[in-house]
């Protein structure tokens, strides 16, 4: 095992040279979670839309509901989705286990609860401020949902980025449901995890870099589109 000092000097060296494993694992943590948080844009904004739009018995319990499955552990997600893709599970006979799309899958379903409970109190702040101009021009209720999400289109772009910012540093699910499978289902989370036991701290460090640079992307990302909302709502 490496000295700290000679494993950062490696570790930035495989960085700075692109080095063709790293690459890979890195193009394919973001294709997997790109992927999901797309799905789950598609999934939780009309679902928050219409928890935000709509007034119905249950409510309430529908809200407690989506706010506390925005903590669902990743293991336990992982776990079921094993389950429902294993051999003897109902979805078996897809072939998905060990696959970049049972990693999908589960990223999916652990970030749609943050979409839809994120984007629902971003368009229900909006539906209050609009709701009697709405009623004044006589909207339907999906001219009504669908003028409030591209009003709120600059905060629901910051939900987008919370939500690939969760998937792409999860490593429970995929890790039970991929497998981290060299060359198929290894993405950044899981080589950590791999590399460090296996005392292979270059390459380690190099991914734990690249990670802390997206991170610290996508916090920046957020920040800009924060400022550019508030621009826009004085425009």
């Amino acid at each position: 095992m490496q000295g700290i000092g000679e494993a950062f000097g490696l570790a930035w060296q495989l960085v700075l040279t692109g080095d063709a494993a790293l690459v890979e694992i890195v193009a394919l943590s973001l294709q997997v979670s790109l992927t999901a948080t797309a799905l789950a844009c598609l999934i939780g904004l009309p679902l928050g839309a219409i928890v935000a739009t709509l007034r119905f018995r249950g409510r309430e319990a529908v809200l407690i509901l989506m706010n506390a499955l925005m903590g669902l552990p990743p293991v336990v997600i992982g776990l079921l989705v094993y389950l429902y893709l294993s051999r003897s599970g109902p979805l078996g006979f897809l072939g998905l286990l060990y696959t970049p799309a049972a990693m999908i899958m589960a990223q999916t379903i652990l970030i749609t609860p943050i979409v839809a409970a994120l984007s629902r109190q971003v368009i229900e702040d909006l539906h209050v401020e609009y709701d009697e101009q709405f009623r004044s021009l006589c909207l339907s209720r999906g001219q009504t949902m669908r003028a409030l999400i591209w009003d709120a289109r600059y905060s629901l772009l910051t939900v987008g980025l919370a939500g690939f910012g969760r998937a792409v540093a999860e490593v429970g699910a995929v890790m039970i449901v991929g497998g981290n499978i060299d060359h198929l289902t290894r993405v950044m989370t899981t080589a950590i995890a791999l590399e460090t036991s296996k005392g292979d701290l270059p390459l380690a460090l190099a991914l734990g870099i690249i990670l802390l640079v997206l991170a610290l992307g996508v916090n920046a990302a957020v920040q800009s589109v924060r400022l550019t909302a508030v621009r826009q709502a004085y425009v």
